[in-house]
């Protein structure tokens, strides 16, 4: 049976929770395999909705199985907070299991996170300070609490008062902060220990199970391609792995199991926090594709950058993602634009022209896009659920996008609502 992987393509933001829901109410099992709070997924679902962080975008989804992975970082204070959120809206969270071995986000984390950020001046990485990079630190430090510490309350205790004496000095002696109260921390993180305990499984063994009882999966990326630690714009990434490899090593599944990748861009692009952005449009056009587009983070709100669609960004995520086709959402928000741009390649300092993303950072800073410019439509596509619907121009930008990138556009999103997507 299937076993899918929706990934971003960009910077992160691309819709794929819409993407991810509609796949997630054909599948049985849905997977979170990285990333941590600091991303989010807003659903759209019969008019209702739903903003999530942490908790897979199958639990709307009575009967789906949803699986939070190993490679995930989590907070429980906001997980219950989600929980708790959802159990009102009358949504059952019974077929929900957490990796034992999935790392917790303590309190000290978000501290680190916010006074490292501070440290750096105008430097800074401009994190969402939810405390995700200083938790992978302690993951690969081996000193970090996971699950299992979590919910055993010997081992958890005996851990925070370990690690949280190391973490009280940096944090008092390296950057002048106030120290916890281990004992503090160790009551509060045991009630949650206690709140989180029935939701503990091993995900590996689920998800495996799953696969050779026939079900259909789906692994659900956060964050995006361009924010992966390796293959992103380093420094200005997250602290995992959201590529479709990074899927397997943080659920603990074998590549051979994986049957389809499917990414997720949007019609335009779009970035959150700093570092470079080739497409990036500071005028008029960029406000009316935020304020269209409603481009305000859904985990902090802030504003996001907007630009043209850059292929060479989309052509670097085929490639690493090995991609078997692309989703396209937004595609309504640049209408009544006279004109749009498609960035098909880079002119780089020296004069040169390169069609491929550069490896490092030092290289794209300085990189001016070289554009093709596209007649735009002004008709709405909203009700249009076919490809033939949509317009001609509409249909020609979709064109020549699937030649610049190498990849056929699989689904085309006119609307916010899971039931405005196209289905080729």
């Amino acid at each position: 049976m299937p076993a899918n992987i929706v990934v971003g393509t960009q910077w992160g933001d691309e819709g794929k929770g819409k993407i991810i829901d509609i796949i997630s109410s054909r599948a049985d099992v849905v997977v979170r395999s990285q990333g941590g709070n600091n991303a989010g997924h807003t659903v759209v679902n019969n008019g209702e909705v739903y903003k999530l962080h942490l908790i897979p975008s199958g639990i709307l989804y009575k009967d789906t199985l949803c699986l939070i992975g190993a490679g995930v970082v989590l907070d429980p204070k906001d997980f219950i907070g989600e929980l708790d959120n959802l159990e009102s809206r009358g949504i059952s969270t019974k077929n929900l299991k957490i990796d034992p071995r999935a790392h917790v986000v303590m309190p000290w984390h978000i501290t680190l996170d916010g006074l490292s950020e501070a440290f750096r001046g105008g430097k800074d990485i401009g994190t969402t300070k939810r405390g995700i990079g200083p938790t992978y630190m302690d993951k690969y430090e081996r000193c970090g609490i996971r699950v299992y510490d979590l919910v055993h309350p010997d081992v958890l205790a005996e851990k925070i008062q370990t690690t949280g004496k190391l973490k009280n000095k940096i944090i008092t002696e390296v950057y002048g902060g106030d120290a916890f109260d281990l004992d503090a921390v160790t009551a509060e993180y045991t009630e949650y220990g206690k709140r989180l305990a029935s939701y503990v499984d091993d995900v590996s063994v689920l998800t495996f199970e799953a696969e050779k009882a026939g079900k259909t999966i789906m692994f659900e990326g956060a964050q995006a391609t361009l924010l992966d630690i390796d293959f992103g714009t380093y420094p200005y990434v997250t602290s995992s792995h959201p590529l479709s490899a990074g899927v397997c090593i943080g659920s603990g599944v074998g590549p051979k199991m994986i049957t389809n990748i499917i990414g997720v861009a949007k019609a335009y692009t779009t970035r959150v926090g700093k570092g470079p952005f080739p497409t990036e449009l500071d005028d008029e056009t960029g406000d009316k594709i935020r304020n269209v587009g409603g481009e305000f983070g859904t985990t902090t709100g802030r504003p996001r950058r907007t630009g043209w669609f850059d292929a060479v960004i989309v052509r670097h995520s085929v490639r690493v993602n090995g991609l078997d086709s692309l989703a396209i959402n937004k595609l309504d928000t640049l209408a009544n634009i006279d004109t749009l741009k498609i960035c098909v390649a880079y002119k780089k300092p020296d004069g040169s022209v390169t069609e491929h993303f550069p490896a490092v950072l030092e290289e794209l800073d300085g990189c001016e896009p070289v554009y093709e410019d596209f007649e735009g439509f002004t008709e709405d596509i909203s009700q249009c659920r076919s490809f033939d619907e949509l317009p001609e121009n509409c249909r020609k930008y979709i064109a020549r996008l699937e030649e610049l990138v190498g990849c056929k556009v699989s689904m085309i999103g006119v609307g916010p609502d899971r039931s405005q997507i196209i289905e080729r």
